[in-house]
C-alpha cells in the first residue's frame, strides 16, 4: 500500500507541473519503435500477508542482479509520450542459507527465474531531451524450485502472475540512442507450480510476494 501511494503522489506531481514541463520534442526524439538493454539491483521479499520470520536476522528477502533486453514503441502527442512495452529479463538472486538462518519469503528454497513484462507508458517532456514518465502492466516471473531426493533433482517451477508499475527518467543522447533510470515495483498474487515433462500443473494458489528493481539501460530508436 505504501508503494502505491508514492507512485500516486509522484503522478500527482507530475500532473500538476505537466503545463510548465510541457514542451515540444525535437522530431523523433521520444518516438517510433526502441530496442534496449537492461541491468540493475532486484529484490524478491514477502508481503504484507506473509511472516516467516524464524530470528531477528531474517530480512525474507533475496537479492541480486536483474538482467535483459526490452522493445518498445512510442509517440509524441504534443509533449506527452505514450507508449507500449515488453521485455525479457533474468536474475541472480535467490534463496540463501546465512549463519544457520534461512533467509525465505514464502515460496520455499528458490532461485529467480525469467520475468516477462508487457505494459504501457505515459511521459512529459522536462525538457527536449529529457523524458520523465510513469509505466504499468502485467508482469510473469518464475522462480525455480531447488530440490533433490537421493541422487535426482527435481525440475519444478513457481509461475507467477501479477502487475508492475513504476517511473523512470529518460534521456535522448541524440535522435537514435538513449540512457534511462527507472525504479519499479511489482507484486505476484496468483501462482501454480509447473512441473516437468508430462506431469499435469497444480490448480492455481495465492501467493503474495513484492519485488523492487532499479534498472538503468541503454537503447536505440530505428
Amino acid at each position: 500500500m505504501k508503494y502505491a501511494t508514492v507512485l500516486l503522489v509522484a503522478g500527482s506531481a507530475l500532473s500538476i507541473s505537466a503545463p510548465a514541463m510541457a514542451q515540444s520534442a525535437v522530431d523523433g526524439t521520444f518516438t517510433g519503435p526502441r530496442v534496449e538493454i537492461l541491468g540493475g539491483y532486484d529484490s524478491s521479499s514477502a508481503g504484507s500477508s506473509i511472516d516467516d520470520d524464524s530470528s531477528v536476522d531474517n530480512d525474507q528477502s533475496i537479492e541480486g542482479v536483474v538482467y535483459g533486453g526490452g522493445l518498445g514503441y512510442d509517440f509524441n502527442a504534443g509533449g506527452v509520450v505514450l507508449g507500449v512495452e515488453g521485455e525479457y529479463t533474468g536474475s541472480t538472486a535467490d534463496v540463501e542459507f546465512q549463519d544457520g538462518d534461512f533467509e525465505g519469503f514464502g515460496l520455499g528454497n528458490v532461485e529467480t527465474g525469467r520475468d516477462l513484462y508487457i505494459g504501457a507508458r505515459v511521459g512529459l517532456l522536462a525538457q527536449p531531451d529529457l523524458l520523465v514518465y510513469a509505466k504499468g502492466g502485467y508482469t510473469n516471473a518464475k522462480y525455480n524450485i531447488r530440490s533433490t531426493f537421493g541422487t535426482e533433482t527435481f525440475d519444478e517451477d513457481i509461475d507467477a502472475d501479477g502487475y508492475r508499475v513504476g517511473a523512470g527518467v529518460e534521456y535522448a543522447m541524440n535522435e537514435r540512442s538513449f540512457v534511462k533510470l527507472e525504479y519499479r515495483y511489482s507484486n505476484y498474487s496468483d501462482a501454480e507450480i509447473d512441473y516437468a515433462g508430462d506431469a499435469p500443473d497444480t490448480a492455481n494458489f495465492d501467493i503474495d510476494t513484492d519485488r523492487h528493481q532499479v534498472v538503468a539501460g541503454v537503447g536505440f530508436r530505428f
